[in-house]
């Protein structure tokens, strides 16, 4: 279904893409202020648009050899003589093949992300570097409330009609699962506003960023269910000027490839240091009570 709709979506997805170019482009951030090259690199994703975005970037003059991916045939066309067509569930790159793999706001629909993780960590050299970016657990909360309150309003309940996203701390906990050493995450929240709750809908059909839920409702909602939800959008998250506020969050997250000469974590209690000493102020014990 992902497939299909990224297909049917590839011939305008330019115009619609700028989410996932501005992950890429913190991705690229942060390949720039890393010091050494990578030889060889995968891009998992991310669209049109987003290595002409890292041709411009410091980070192009780190990287030799690079090949984009995508799920969708349509969307592949357009990413340059390089581009290939690929499941990251079932990533065909040899083991310690790549120096660098990015993945810029596509995982979030791998049915097993920790499966995917652990290919992208064997295909890494050792000390390779892997940057990605997905929708976090606060996306489109605005507009699932909605839904949720017009549905229970005309039929009595609710079905699942935005897929569940993960959230930071899943992120640096499944990359330490996956054998990624050193992982960090963190949050980029965007809000876009929009005309109405249809506009937001036809910018997600353009991304192909619409419901794929396994289970998801056969029948297909009615419009009627959709014009309530506009309307109670416009209620509850609308601004002065009466457009609607839509929330994005970008959970970013990376880890390397495991290798002996990277840092390791101190052992507990090796301190030499005070914590209060760094942060001037008084310690206070834990069997003390402050103010005593």
């Amino acid at each position: 279904m992902l497939q299909r709709r990224r297909n049917r979506a590839a011939a305008g997805m330019q115009d619609y893409n700028f989410l996932a170019r501005r992950a890429f482009e913190d991705l690229c951030d942060r390949v720039a202020s890393i010091t050494r090259d990578f030889d060889h690199a995968a891009i998992l994703g991310g669209g049109p648009d987003v290595m002409r975005d890292l041709a411009r970037s410091p980070a192009a003059e780190k990287i030799g050899w690079w090949t984009q991916s995508d799920l969708a045939e349509n969307v592949a066309h357009q990413l340059g003589p390089r581009a290939c067509v690929l499941d990251e569930e079932r990533l065909p790159f040899a083991d310690q093949s790549l120096d660098l793999i990015l993945a810029p706001l596509g995982l979030h629909w791998a049915n097993d992300l920790p499966g995917t993780l652990v290919q992208i960590r064997q295909a890494l050299k050792p000390d390779g570097f892997f940057a990605g970016a997905l929708f976090g657990g606060a996306t489109l909360t605005e507009f699932r409330q909605c839904l949720m309150a017009a549905e229970s309003e005309l039929t009595g309940g609710a079905a699942a009609r935005i897929s569940p996203y993960a959230g930071t701390f899943d992120m640096a906990a499944l990359l330490q699962r996956a054998g990624l050493a050193l992982p960090v995450a963190d949050i980029d929240r965007a809000t876009v506003r929009y005309d109405n709750a249809f506009a937001l809908m036809r910018d997600l059909r353009g991304m192909g960023e619409t419901s794929v839920l396994a289970d998801r409702p056969r029948k297909p909602a009615t419009r009627r269910l959709f014009m309530r939800a506009a309307q109670i959008y416009g209620e509850r998250f609308a601004d002065s000027d009466g457009r609607i506020r839509a929330t994005f969050e970008i959970v970013h997250f990376g880890g390397w490839a495991p290798h002996p000469d990277q840092p390791k974590p101190k052992r507990p209690g090796s301190a030499t240091h005070r914590l209060a000493d760094a942060l001037g102020v008084a310690e206070i014990s834990t069997g003390e009570k402050a103010g005593s």
